[in-house]
Order: C-alpha cells, then structure tokens, then sequence
C-alpha cells in the first residue's frame, strides 16, 4: 500500500517597530528589526507495516515413537500378519536398508507369535505419520476384489466391455528428463508431432475404442466400481470358467470421486454417499447413469489374468498378492510402499477398533495424502458390504527398519 507524505513550511516575516519621533534633539536609536524563527511542525514518521510472519514450517511426515505408544499393539496377533509381510520383504529385500531385518525374518518362526512380536520391536522403528498441517488423524476407507459375470464375444446381457491397453496410448516417464520428478509419468497420444491428453471418460463413451474390448460385462455399474477397485473376477457364460482382471493402465485423467459429486450436487448427504448409497442413487435416476460416470474423468484398462488359486488375493502395486485384512492401499510419493504400518481406526460404519499391523502393498487413484489408507477387505459379498461402508477416520504409524 502506497502512502502520501505532505510537509508544511510557514515562514513569518520580519516586524519593524517604528517609534514616532519625539522633540528632542537626541531621538532614541531605534533597534533593528529582529527575524522570528519559524515554527516547527513536528511530523510523524510514517507507519510501516510490520512483516509478515512467516509461514508455518510445514510438521515432519514422520516422527519417530514406540511400540507401547501403539494403540492395542499387544493384542495383536502378529501371526495373522506375518505372510504378508513375508511378501513385501521378497521386494523389500533388494533395498539396502530393508537387506538386515528382512534376512533375519527368514529365521523368525511365523507362528510363535511371541517371537513375531520380538522381531518387530528389535528390527523396527514406529514413525508417527502426520500431514503438513500437524493432523496426524486422516480417511481411511476400504476396497475389495469383486465378481462379475461376462463373456467373450458381445451378445445378450453382455454389452458393457471392459478394455485392454489402447495401442495408441503413451506413458512419459519424467524423471527421465527430470531426475527431480521421481514418480511423475503424464499420458496421452500422439497427434501429428504434438503429444496431447488421452480421451477422456465421456470421450472414451461415446467413441469406444474398437478391438480392444478384451471382456463383456452384463452390468454397467459394477464394470464402474470394477474399475474403482482395481481388479476383480470375472465368471464366464457358457464355460462357467473364473478369470481374473487386473489394472493393467490408466488414461491420465485424474480420479474423481462420484460420491463426492453426488453431494455437491445436493442428490447425497456425506453420510450417505457410500457403494450403496450410490448404487441406490443410480437406481433412482438411471437415466443420470453415464452423466454421473462421467464426473470421473479417469478410464481404467484391464489385463486378463488366470486363476489357478481362488484363495491368493489380487497382486497390488508392489507386484505382490494383496492379503486380505492384512493388505492397505496408500500413497507411494509420501509413505515407502511395501513397509509395515500400524493402523488405528474402527470398524465400517463402527466405533469398534480396529488396530491391527498391516502391509502398504498397493496404491490408488483416490488415495493421496500421508494420513490415507484404503484397507483391503478381501473377496465375496461381505467383503462388498463393509468395503462400501468403510469410511473411518485413522492414524497410521510407519515402522521402518532400524539403521
């Protein structure tokens, strides 16, 4: 802000006393005329405006705590926990500073849970997670592996197709050219010699994407909510056979909610924007369907894959088989994918607890943020019904091998 400074000078000229001349011969001298100061204005210095504070150093991710700061850690029982954590250490092991305590777990006796629990607290370091705010309470939701029912060629029921990877769709990984932008890869196509952004939901819609079909499904909404769980299986019409369909790509398009657009349009209070709240929504309004699926401009392809063993979970973004209960989805720019993480939080839809030790084994378009996790509840309907209502709040403790 700009201020105008004025300043005033007054100058007072100089008096001459004449004094009439008297009838003597000697008048008296008249003395000369003296300059009168001028008065002095005081003027106050402008006021400066202080400067502003600086802004909050943002809280460190990670705070380093202990194993009897961990809400219900000794009633845990670690042996339920320990398969997954085997599997993340088959990827971990080929870090060096996972190298020492993922050796000695191959000589930990996985079902003495008093020896599982004496290797975590000899080998690891809990770390507090909080976000750059301080909060260190966040959303902590829940996925699962669904069933759908399709088939190979179109006909029937089955008009929904699920897609392979587009030829045409490009993966720029950047740090490439920039080591700074580790993790940062932007999609899109080619148009002349210009790389511009891959079609969107709405355009992938109303254009299909010819001889990529890779499935058919014969309801549209679960092929939506296949594509906001990552994976699922399918069961095939005519041979009964049961196939698996995992992430295989995405278009670029950033995620958004629907549930999130449902209550911004005034059509679902917070309470009820859960899977079933929005799939009974879509039954009210069918003809709202695709404008609803179209607030998520992000498309997910699909890579089919064989079954041999219902009971092994679907792989998740470290590359290993998810397990359910056990497995959480989280995100991988601020937490290390594949660590062990306590999580505190309460059942679906609950004020139960629910604290247990968990891998972060996977990833998720919706899940961004320190204090975020989206827990993996398995396959089959109950695992459906408490996915759809799981939205807790949570805290989330890392536990990193000590140096």
């Amino acid at each position: 802000m700009f201020s105008t400074r004025s300043s005033l000078l007054v100058s007072a000229g100089a008096v001459a006393l004449a004094l009439a001349a008297c009838s003597t011969p000697q008048p008296e001298p008249v003395p000369p005329p003296v300059a009168m100061p001028p008065p002095v204005m005081q003027v106050e210095p402008p006021q400066t405006p202080p400067p502003p504070p600086d802004k909050a150093e943002p809280a460190p991710l990670m705070a380093p705590s202990t194993f009897a700061a961990l809400p219900g850690w000794e009633r845990d029982d670690l042996r339920q926990a320990w398969p997954a954590f085997m599997t993340s250490c088959s990827v971990l092991a080929r870090k060096s500073e996972w190298k020492s305590a993922c050796g000695a777990a191959r000589t930990v006796d996985g079902g003495d849970g008093a020896a599982v629990r004496s290797y975590f607290e000899s080998y690891f370091v809990p770390n507090r997670i909080r976000a750059p705010d301080g909060a260190d309470t966040g959303l902590i939701t829940g996925y699962y592996e669904p069933l759908l029912r399709g088939a190979r060629k179109r006909g029937g029921a089955f008009q929904t197709p699920l897609y392979r990877v587009p030829d045409d769709l490009l993966t720029i990984d950047l740090a490439s050219v920039y080591p700074e932008l580790k993790n940062k890869r932007v999609r899109g196509r080619l148009v002349g010699r210009k790389v511009v952004p891959y079609s969107s939901r709405a355009e992938i819609e109303r254009a299909d994407i010819p001889g990529k079909e890779l499935l058919w499904v014969d309801d549209p909404v679960e092929a939506f909510f296949l594509e906001v769980q990552g994976s699922g299986r399918v069961t095939l019409a005519g041979s009964g056979e049961t196939v698996r369909v995992a992430y295989a790509d995405q278009n670029g398009h950033p995620y958004k909610a629907i549930g999130r657009w449902l209550i911004e349009q005034g059509e679902l209070t917070a309470a009820d924007a859960t899977a079933q709240g929005i799939k009974a929504w879509i039954a009210a309004h069918p003809e709202r369907r695709q404008e609803l699926f179209n607030a998520n401009p992000s498309f997910v392809f699909f890579r089919e894959e064989r079954l041999p063993d219902p009971s092994v979970g679907p792989k998740g973004a470290l590359g290993v088989a998810l397990t359910p209960a056990r497995s959480v989805a989280i995100d991988p720019t601020l937490l290390p994918l594949g660590a062990p993480i306590w999580l505190a939080t309460t059942e679906a839809a609950s004020e139960v607890p629910m604290q247990r030790l968990v891998m972060g084994q996977d990833t998720g378009g919706a899940i961004r943020g320190a204090v975020r996790a989206d827990f993996f509840f398995g396959f089959g309907y109950d695992a459906m019904d408490n996915a759809g209502r799981m939205k807790q709040r949570g805290q989330l403790w890392v536990l990193m091998p000590k140096p």
